[in-house]
């Protein structure tokens, strides 16, 4: 079986055991799984599901969209689903393409007809599209429009003639099987950007070079006038922004006004005023003319800071602003792909930036995500069904770590892990932030979608970590999962409900997890969570209290008010959630019966960070002895190999290396275990002799 072969069967079982579980529509699923893809690749900023399929002959399909056109610079994001509810490869030919392409250009061409808009159900996903159409059409300049298949597209359609509706220039994108495949099995990463300057730009810029000859990298200073950084952006947009931090950038607020102000009124200053650009590429072209470097081509260019500084001075240029004088400094490193995920958030962490953010918050490798990681490799749950047969929840803290770890396995091997790791239970970083942020009371952000909605829970979490890291123990692992639980079985629960109509589970789960946990906490009582852990699923009385505060938040969320018709721009807004917080809700009596109180609650998490603090002495001490001298100098030989150590984790290793001759003190075996934990996070592997795992 080829790789794609096997790849389309995995996605297509993927998708079948989540609807599956979840009660989801596979559609439902597909739309959802592709667009996270396609969210990672910065394809998408967002992606809302609003499905809508003309009565007969219609010829009428959308399936979603990229987001309000305000927040995304003006850009109409159209998405359309194929999907072939097959495992095997099956082919998409260009005349079905184009026939599938036209079906939402003529969804957006009758969203912009009153008497046809006005004829669709007003609580329908299509109606709100529609509407948000109509209303932001005058300020729409682009439109794009996404085809999204699980079939294999039997030839290339880059010279497809571009079009045009009411004066707007419209595009497409296709993702077929084999994009995605190359995307999330061959890079783990984003496609290639490569960015000609002279082809594409109109002109190379001259560059000065800042490394030594025989450096182990690059740097170059550049200025970069302001009409070609716009230039850019308007070509690949958010993909240029180093995708953590440019989440984070936009949650916290649009264009910036004082650099918009600069721009209009004293644009030969910018340069002087402006902080500039970090910048990295994994490749250049330079060339020598009359003496001069200059810079002709990159690939890979990613703004690490700077990220308002573009999208102000691409928003001035929409806005008929004149950047003729306008210009930029720019540092730009160049960084090898293999050491891109390690190199550029430190780039991003340390350098200025006129939106200060901690980096490192948001990357795959900080402390939060290794710890996650390592409770979720060691950690069985309970068996649900009172056999021996235990399970993991597989926290993936990188894209692709559980396709990754099966595919090193032989197929014995294989099934033994999908029986202890079954793809139900398996969970991301997105996931996470989705289920902490909806018990925490924030479902306005979980409606943003995956990406700023886990910039939101990052910066919680790396605040919540320097103050207080202990608190991050098994015990927060076990709720956590506890609430990917009860968020998966409100998904389920809802969609089987008489009063459900199709449309928006996302956004009443969200709402309806945050007003249960909203009023329990009215009354000083929480769920028990480590009941649901035991048990691997929620018990009657909270799938009853659920389905009736799901109900409640559910008309709450379809009666937005005067002036708002989509239901999915409503959910993302604060104003929905003081609504839903202020319902009466009736909470049934026994449900009420079995929650537990916040003290006891507290008294636990204070007996778990006892513990964690106890492990960080007595325990680390017994691990670091138990793994012998030589797993110790096996694990130091790799991290010098790696440059992962500093000088003083590799001192401490050193000493460990040497057990039984030399014996670590408590102190010492707590950063011995930290700096595992650190190589652990850059790809070493080898267990730990003598670690057990924790029931």
């Amino acid at each position: 079986m080829s790789g794609i072969d096997e790849f389309a069967r995995e996605f297509f079982q993927e998708i079948v055991t989540e609807s599956d579980a979840d009660g989801q529509f596979m559609a439902d699923v597909f739309f959802e799984r592709f667009c996270d893809e396609l969210q990672a690749a910065g394809d998408l900023e967002t992606a809302d599901r609003a499905f809508h399929l003309g009565a007969g002959s219609t010829g009428i399909r959308v399936d979603g969209y990229g987001g309000d056109p305000d927040d995304n610079g003006g850009l109409l994001s159209l998405i359309v689903a194929d999907f072939n509810q097959s495992p095997e490869v099956a082919r998409l030919v260009a005349n079905e393409m184009d026939t599938i392409l036209q079906r939402p250009l003529r969804f957006l061409k009758k969203a912009l007809e009153p008497s046809w808009r006005n004829g669709l159900e007003e609580t329908s996903p299509g109606f709100g599209l529609a509407d948000l159409i109509a209303q932001r059409w005058s300020r729409i300049d682009r439109v794009r429009i996404l085809l999204i298949s699980n079939r294999e597209l039997s030839e290339r359609v880059d010279d497809r003639d571009a079009e045009e509706i009411d004066g707007r220039p419209v595009t497409h994108a296709v993702w077929d099987l084999r994009r995605l495949h190359r995307f999330v099995t061959v890079s783990h990463g984003r496609e290639d950007m490569e960015i000609d300057l002279e082809a594409d730009f109109g002109g190379a810029i001259p560059i000065l070079p800042a490394h030594l000859q025989g450096a182990d990298y690059q740097s170059y200073l550049a200025v970069v006038p302001g009409p070609l950084l716009a230039d850019i952006y308007d070509r690949w947009g958010a993909r240029l922004l180093e995708q953590n931090v440019r989440v984070f950038l936009q949650a916290k607020g649009g264009v910036n006004k004082g650099i918009r102000q600069t721009l209009e009124t004293d644009p030969a200053m910018f340069f002087a005023y402006n902080n500039g650009l970090t910048a990295t590429a994994e490749a250049v072209r330079t060339e020598s003319r009359d003496g001069q470097i200059v810079l002709t081509s990159l690939r890979n260019l990613q703004i690490v800071n700077g990220g308002q500084t573009t999208a102000s001075i691409h928003a001035a240029r929409r806005a008929k602003v004149d950047l003729s004088r306008v210009f930029v400094q720019m540092k730009l490193s160049i960084v090898d792909q293999a050491r891109a995920g390690e190199i550029v958030p430190r780039i991003s962490e340390y350098a200025n930036s006129q939106n200060r953010v901690n980096a490192a918050d948001f990357f795959a490798n900080h402390p939060f995500h290794v710890r996650m990681q390592g409770f979720s490799r060691r950690m069985f749950a309970p068996s649900p069904d009172g056999t021996f047969r235990e399970t993991k929840w597989f926290y993936e803290r990188a894209r692709g770590q559980n396709a990754d770890a099966r595919s090193l396995l032989t197929p014995a091997q294989r099934k033994k892990f999908d029986l202890e790791n079954p793809r139900a239970q398996v969970f991301s970083k997105t996931d996470l932030a989705k289920y902490h942020n909806a018990w925490g009371g924030r479902p306005d952000k979980v409606s943003l979608g995956a990406q700023k909605n886990f910039a939101d829970f990052a910066q919680a979490i790396g605040v919540a970590w320097k103050k207080d890291e202990d608190a991050f123990n098994e015990g927060w692992f076990r709720e956590a999962v506890a609430k990917a639980i009860l968020f998966r079985a409100a998904e389920k629960l809802v969609s089987e409900q008489s009063w459900y109509q199709g449309g928006y589970t996302a956004n009443i789960v969200a709402y309806a997890v945050a007003k249960m946990a909203y009023d329990l906490a009215a009354t000083s009582q929480s769920l028990d969570f480590l009941a649901i852990w035991q048990k691997q699923s929620i018990d009657e009385t909270i799938r009853e209290a659920l389905a009736v505060v799901a109900e409640a938040v559910h008309d709450v969320l379809l009666t937005p008010p005067a002036g708002i018709s989509n239901v999915t721009e409503w959910a993302k807004k604060q104003a929905c959630w003081a609504r839903v917080q202020s319902l009466k809700v009736t909470l049934p009596r026994r449900f009420l019966d079995a929650a537990v109180s916040t003290d006891d609650t507290k008294e636990q998490k204070r007996d778990d960070r006892r513990v964690r603090r106890a492990l960080s002495g007595i325990e680390a001490q017994k691990a670091v002895l138990n793994g012998g001298g030589p797993f110790w100098r096996e694990a130091l030989e790799w991290g010098r190999g790696h440059r992962a150590l500093s000088e003083a984790e590799a001192g401490i290793l050193s000493v460990a290396s040497q057990i039984p001759a030399r014996l670590p003190s408590e102190a010492q075996s707590v950063k011995a275990m930290q700096a595992l934990e650190k190589l652990r996070a850059k790809g070493f592997d080898t267990v730990l002799p003598g670690m057990k795992p924790a029931a």
